[in-house]
């Protein structure tokens, strides 16, 4: 009795559907951190492939075994599966790399002619044996199927693909991010994607009985395409991945187990899709809850930025600017809501409502009368901006002879993806070495302060 299986068989599952349980959990694992790879080398199809391309060689080893009178061997389906799934990954390298064939082509071949011929031997097979019911558990899977000594087969092939994985994880890392670098420093690209295709190899032939081979594909992308929503660090990708590979394949098991006619591989499939949908919802990195707060929170701080420039110009024009900057709450002269949302071109229910946020987060001090004061970190935030936005403009006016006007707008659409260095070159190329001063603004605001009242 296997050790794990005797301890689920003590939390009140039958011996069976723990050893199912046990192997399942295996696969999902093995498939999940070998779908990251597949994934980060956008060669995710490739196992889709490997997986039809493996039909041949079972239906061949079906028929063999049924031609002499023997019965089921495992052992010699699976020597098929790999034989013909290895010759279909194999095909696909020689098209890629030697026949110069695209890649989304060669998987096309390669999947249409073995899958095609693997529906003709299994045609073969059902009328030579009068039964391809054990044939169809390996396209379909029946994870009900699974044994001890599959167990054992899945856990001793997982150690491997694992091993391996993390043995050359740096260079697959470098292989999956950058190719050609890998080739220029000597890496054996051709060989490492056929280390790649041996363990997809591996992993479908482990798989066939849990999901079959229409649907192993899915354990080797749908959990590593969850886990890119969580992070960008490939170790932790790799554990994420892992994880729902393996918890998808514990809940579709038990699922599959408790309610009668559910099939294990549709099932182990629908629940890998739910935690995609999950992680697509709320993955902290990518998942589109987070990016839409990070969207909203950019275009607010973008707006805050607007309106501190305002305040600052409409004060330049006056002469109302502090020569220094004060400890004080009220550092600045006041400027009304109506002369900033005039300035921005704005509805002053917009101006209104940033301004309460401003002033919540310490930027402005916004009274009933409806009338802002830049605060000590106002200041200095007006001061980076227009600072920001005057060197775009002068940069746009003298080297691109752009319009003055043309060059404004054109400055608020780049100002916020400038880094350090790219205003310290902006001051360079201009002669300007201030780093806390704005240089002065090519428009005339007093004739465009006139010309507004």
């Amino acid at each position: 009795m296997l050790p794990v299986a005797a301890f689920w068989t003590s939390l009140g599952l039958n011996y069976n559907t723990s050893v199912v349980l046990l192997g399942t959990i295996l696969i999902g694992f093995t498939s999940g951190m070998l779908g990251v790879f597949l994934l980060l080398r956008r060669r995710a199809l490739i196992g889709d492939a490997i997986a039809h391309a493996t039909l041949p060689g079972v239906a061949i080893a079906f028929l063999w075994l049924a031609l002499n009178n023997m019965e089921k061997s495992l052992p010699t389906l699976f020597l098929g599966a790999a034989i013909s799934g290895g010759l279909g990954g194999a095909t696909v390298l020689a098209f890629r790399h030697w026949l110069n064939i695209r890649e989304d082509a060669a998987l096309g071949i390669v999947l249409s002619v073995f899958f095609g011929a693997g529906i003709a031997f299994r045609k073969i097979v059902q009328e030579q044996s009068g039964n391809s019911s054990g044939l169809d558990s390996f396209i379909y899977g029946k994870a009900a199927s699974i044994g001890s000594d599959d167990v054992w087969s899945a856990a001793i092939a997982g150690i491997i693909v694992v091993s391996m994985l993390l043995l050359f994880v740096k260079e697959l890392k470098l292989l999956c991010f950058d190719a050609e670098l890998a080739a220029s420093q000597g890496f054996p690209v051709l060989l490492l994607d056929a280390l790649l295709i041996t363990m997809v190899v591996v992993v479908t032939m482990i798989g066939l009985q849990a999901v079959g081979m229409i649907l192993i594909i899915a354990l080797l992308v749908i959990p590593a395409a969850s886990a890119r929503f969580w992070t960008n660090q490939l170790s932790i990708m790799l554990a994420i991945s892992s994880t729902f590979g393996a918890a998808s394949c514990a809940a579709g098991t038990l699922l599959s187990a408790s309610y009668d006619k559910l099939p294990s591989g549709a099932t182990i499939v629908l629940t890998a899709c739910s935690f995609f949908m999950i992680s697509f919802v709320f993955g902290i990195k990518r998942g589109t809850l987070w990016r839409t707060l990070r969207v909203w929170q950019m275009r607010r701080d973008h707006d805050f930025l607007h309106v501190l420039r305002s305040i600052y110009e409409l004060l330049e024009v006056r002469h109302a600017l502090p020569d220094k900057v004060t400890g004080e709450l009220r550092s600045t002269l006041a400027v009304t809501l109506q002369e900033v949302a005039r300035q921005r071109g704005w509805h002053e229910a917009k101006v209104r409502q940033l301004a309460q946020r401003m002033a919540v987060s310490g930027l402005v001090v916004f009274d009933d009368e409806d009338r802002l004061q830049l605060t000590p970190r106002g200041i200095l935030r007006a001061l980076n901006s227009v600072r920001e936005h005057r060197l775009l403009e002068l940069y746009m006016v003298e080297e691109a002879e752009a319009d003055v006007s043309q060059a404004d707008r054109e400055a608020d659409y780049l100002e916020h993806g400038l880094e350090p260095e790219h205003l310290a070159e902006l001051a360079e190329k201009l002669d300007d070495s201030s780093a806390s001063t704005p240089p002065p603004s090519p428009h005339d605001f007093d004739s465009s302060r006139d010309s507004a009242e």
